[in-house]
Order: structure tokens, then C-alpha cells, then sequence
């Protein structure tokens, strides 16, 4: 268990300017859901038999865990690596990691056509134990869950300052019962993610002559397994950055620059495999022929090897402006070489198109501002945010 030492409250007023726009996208992104679940699917996208999967799966679920993948990717540092430098991090790592598998889950009920019959993922009898969409479905809850009890820490913490004795009691108790046996959730929190990230790929392989050859390939499970750990480095880096500037707190540039150097290995490494595994389909010509496909290839890898290539620099590594630049390149193109699987690369055949209708895309909005909205609460209700030091450059504003 942490110390308290190591994590601090953000003191700050909850409801700002900002807090009211992402309220308001909040509010719209549920009308639109309220409108999905009382006149059905069909009234707010534009998906259909040949494209039954929109945004809410190419984005929300697809790119979306991806880059919750933060908490994953710190813990394999942590945990794995054992190394405690990076612990600080850990708990705005869960924090978004949570929100987002959460909110990754709830755009999965929203895109069911019968949704009710989503409890039936609880009765074994109905469990189809070859179905690569059973197993991601049970990782996620499972993993979401679990990212609750890693994160729970900080709560119990703030409850045990409570007046209230009892409830200040029975949080001690919870602290000292997950202090104990929080290892194997930690193992849990390690494992789950790699079981379903890797399948996120494995369920576009049966995609077939339907996914371009660009991206369909036998070695879609360890693209999507590598791609899952740079985007969470990166988006560790980027969240870091973002908070500290927007609250007026010192940078964490020494756990960053570890984490860039850790993100450009694996995104360049990520980079060469996908190129041999090109070369070695016949495909690498045409990835580089300039047609649509190509393009969208091209910018997807242009901008990976951009972020890298940044982070080459160690002064670019003691730069909280740089590390901010090459992590929001590498998360968009890791998160673009995602859409690009589930959505620009599915072509289902000739006469069938698909793009997201206004509600569709803004209860992806909506549901965007809601995480950023319930993050930007928490920080201020739990210790959740390391502790500040002085001996790091500030943030640029105190809003």
C-alpha cells in the first residue's frame, strides 16, 4: 500500500469553465444515448448489416482500451520490471485506465441490437468458449473490475479520514485486507489485458478478403499487443503533461523521459515488425503505391516513427513540450492503425459504405467528455496525482 506521502489531493474548485463544456457534451452525448435505447439503434448511426460496426467499436472499445492501456503499461514497469520509480504514476495510470475500460464497456451495450440480452454473458450455459468475442467481453468486465480494486486504495485512504468513526474504521480494515492480497489482482491486472488485447487483433483475422491487405495479417494479436503498450506509455506521458499544465503542477519529467525511452523502443520495434511482416505477404510495393489504402497507411506509420524518432533526443527527453508532442503523435498513430483495422480497411463489398451519423458521433463525444469529466473530479476528491516536488519545472496554469 502507498503512503500517503507519495500521492496528493488536487485542492481545487470542481466546476470551472471547462467542467461546464464537458458537462454540456456530456449531457448531449446521453440525449443521443437516451433516443438510442427508446427508438431503437437505427435512429441515431448509420450502421447496417454490411457495417455493424461503427465508431462505438472501431473507436470507444478498439482504440479506446488501447489507450486506457496506461495503468497495464506502468504496472509491467512496476511490477514486472520491479521497478518503483515509476510508482507515482501508477495511480492517475489506473485512474484513466478505469474510466476508460468502464466507459469502453458501456459503448458495447449501446451498439448491442438486443442489449438485453447482455446478462446471458453471466450464465455459463450460454457461454460459447470458442468465441473470441466471449473472451473479451469477460476480460474487459473482469479487468474492469479489477482496475477498481487497484485504484480503490485511494479512495480508502480518503474515507479514513472520515469524522465518521465507524466508516473511517471499515476502511482501514479494507486497506489492510487489500494490502495484503492485492498482489493477486495486480497478477490479474497484468494478465487480462494481454489475453484481450491481443484477441481485439484476432477478431479482425476472421475478417478475411473483407480487411485490406495492409493491415489483415496472421500477426494481427501481437500488433495489436505491442501497439496496446506504446499507446499506454505514451498516453501516461501525455496525461501527465496535460494535468500538470492545466493545475499548475511540476512536471514528472524524470518518470517521463524513462517511459518515452521505453514507448520509442517498443514503437519503433512495432514498426519493423509490421514492415517484415509486409515484405513477407508481398504487400510492402503496394503499401507504398499512394492509392487511399496507402495513404492511410502511410500516415498512420509516419507519425509513429515522427513520435519515435523525437524521443531519440535526450534533450527532447528532458523537454515536458517535446515529450508532450511525440507522445500525442505516437497515441494518434497507434490509435489511427487501429481504426484503420476495424473501419477504413473493412470494405464488405461492393455497394455498402458507412459513415457515423451526428448522434453517433457525439455519444462518442459525449461519452469522451464523460471520462475526461469524471477524471478531473476525482483528482480533486482522492489522492491520486503524485506528490509535488520542487526540484521540477511547473506547470503553465492554475485553472
Amino acid at each position: 500500500m502507498s503512503s500517503h506521502k507519495e500521492y496528493e489531493i488536487l485542492n481545487r474548485k470542481i466546476i470551472t469553465p471547462s467542467f461546464v463544456i464537458l458537462s454540456i457534451l456530456t449531457a448531449i452525448g446521453f440525449y443521443f444515448i437516451g433516443v438510442r435505447f427508446f427508438e431503437g439503434i437505427g435512429a441515431v448511426s448509420n450502421l447496417s448489416d454490411a457495417y455493424p460496426w461503427g465508431i462505438w467499436i472501431a473507436y470507444d472499445v478498439a482504440t479506446g482500451t488501447a489507450i486506457a492501456c496506461g495503468g497495464y503499461a506502468v504496472a509491467i514497469l512496476v511490477y514486472i520490471m520491479n521497478n518503483n520509480h515509476y510508482h507515482p504514476l501508477m495511480r492517475s495510470a489506473m485512474l484513466t485506465s478505469l474510466f476508460g475500460y468502464g466507459l469502453a464497456g458501456f459503448s458495447v451495450v449501446i451498439d448491442l441490437g438486443r442489449f438485453w440480452n447482455m446478462f446471458n454473458l453471466l450464465k455459463p450455459q450460454f457461454w460459447q468458449l470458442n468465441s473470441i468475442m466471449f473472451e473479451v467481453a469477460m476480460c474487459v468486465m473482469t479487468y474492469t473490475f479489477v482496475l477498481f480494486l487497484e485504484f480503490s486504495p485511494a479512495i480508502f485512504e480518503k474515507l479514513q479520514e472520515s469524522e465518521n468513526y465507524g466508516l473511517a474504521r471499515l476502511s482501514e480494515k479494507f486497506s489492510i485486507f487489500l494490502d495484503k492480497y492485492l498482489i493477486f489482482f495486480i497478477i490479474l491486472g497484468i494478465t487480462l489485458p494481454t489475453m484481450h488485447q491481443s484477441s481485439l487483433g484476432s477478431m479482425m483475422i476472421i475478417a478475411a478478403f473483407k480487411l485490406h491487405p495492409n493491415w489483415h495479417t496472421p500477426i494481427l494479436p501481437l500488433l495489436f499487443l505491442i501497439n496496446c503498450i506504446f499507446i499506454g506509455y505514451s498516453i501516461v506521458i501525455f496525461e501527465s503533461i496535460t494535468s500538470s499544465f492545466k493545475f499548475g503542477r511540476p512536471y514528472e519529467t524524470s518518470q517521463l523521459a524513462g517511459l518515452g525511452r521505453v514507448a520509442r523502443f517498443l514503437a519503433l520495434g512495432w514498426i519493423v515488425i509490421r514492415l517484415t511482416d509486409l515484405f513477407v505477404r508481398n504487400q510492402l510495393m503496394e503499401a507504398f503505391s499512394f492509392d487511399y489504402y496507402s495513404v492511410m497507411f502511410l500516415i498512420e506509420s509516419g507519425l509513429i516513427i515522427l513520435g519515435s524518432v523525437i524521443l531519440m533526443s535526450r534533450h527532447n527527453l528532458k523537454s515536458p513540450r517535446k515529450l508532450f508532442i511525440s507522445a500525442c503523435l505516437i497515441v494518434l498513430g497507434g490509435g489511427l492503425y487501429r481504426f484503420n483495422t476495424y473501419i477504413i480497411g473493412f470494405d464488405p463489398g461492393v455497394g455498402f459504405s458507412y459513415f457515423p451519423a451526428f448522434g453517433e458521433f457525439m455519444i462518442t463525444v459525449g461519452i469522451v467528455s464523460f471520462e475526461i469529466l469524471l477524471y478531473s473530479i476525482f483528482v480533486k476528491i482522492f489522492p491520486v496525482l503524485p506528490a509535488a516536488h520542487k526540484n521540477e519545472a511547473i506547470g503553465g496554469s492554475n485553472v
